[in-house]
């Protein structure tokens, strides 16, 4: 019997619930990259704690999968959810593209902050802690300024002895997670911000841009992937 069920929404490569699963969790990734909707084996991944990650196509686009959700989920023990909702066409970096983006469809910013509050709206219905993840965005003006902030070199720390290069992506990922890039969290129903545990930054600012960019989906995904020691210690505050 597992310890409870953690669900992350938008979540390509389940980083963020790796510590959970690690801890003993049954968790489950939605992403609409993912192949298969229902649980086979070969988007399993099983842990010696006994903790697994399932990972689940959904197009959480769709208010219909939201609905879907809490009726898979609701009455059971679910413990925690997190959300990393897309933020191209919130996110402050992106300013010079918007008034392209409203002559096409003036209510893009408003369709895609939605996007980010039917996740909160999910986890709430089913009554556990969360939060939901963007960069600095209009989320702050659309929907409500936000809880928390942080960069990921503040819980580098949390990251063993051992373990500092990324086992994914150590060509791309500083280690310890040495890097800045200010990321916002709303948050709800009791969530704990962990303490922070800081290493140094390298040289106090970021080299990954110079290889993180671009369009392709690769580099979305790592850019977007939850920092290890972020995870580690939002699990140990919050399990």
């Amino acid at each position: 019997m597992t310890k409870g069920i953690v669900i992350s929404l938008y979540d390509y490569t389940g980083e963020a619930l790796k510590p959970w699963a690690e801890a003993g969790y049954e968790c489950y990734a939605y992403d609409i990259q993912h192949k298969n909707e229902t649980i086979e084996v070969d988007n399993t991944e099983h842990f010696s704690s006994g903790g697994v990650i399932f990972y689940l196509h959904a197009d959480l686009h769709k208010f219909s999968t939201h609905q879907d959700l809490f009726f898979r989920f609701s009455g059971h023990k679910v413990v925690f959810g997190m959300a990393f909702p897309v933020c191209t066409d919130m996110a402050v970096s992106g300013a010079a593209h918007f008034a392209k983006k409203a002559e096409a469809n003036p209510l893009f910013q408003e369709q895609a902050a939605k996007h980010a509050i039917d996740c909160a709206d999910l986890f709430d219905d089913l009554g556990c802690p969360y939060f939901v993840e963007n960069p600095v965005s209009v989320l702050s003006t659309i929907w409500r300024k936000p809880n928390h902030n942080f960069h990921p070199y503040e819980y580098g720390g949390y990251i063993p002895y051992g373990e500092e290069k990324h086992p994914k992506w150590p060509e791309y990922i500083a280690p310890s997670d040495a890097y800045p890039k200010k990321t916002c969290l709303w948050t709800g129903n009791g969530f704990n911000m962990p303490a922070k545990c800081s290493v140094e930054p390298h040289k106090g600012y970021s080299k990954q841009h110079l290889k993180l960019g671009g369009k392709s989906m690769k580099t979305k995904n790592i850019r977007s992937a939850t920092p290890r020691g972020f995870a580690k210690a939002v699990m140990q505050a919050n399990a």
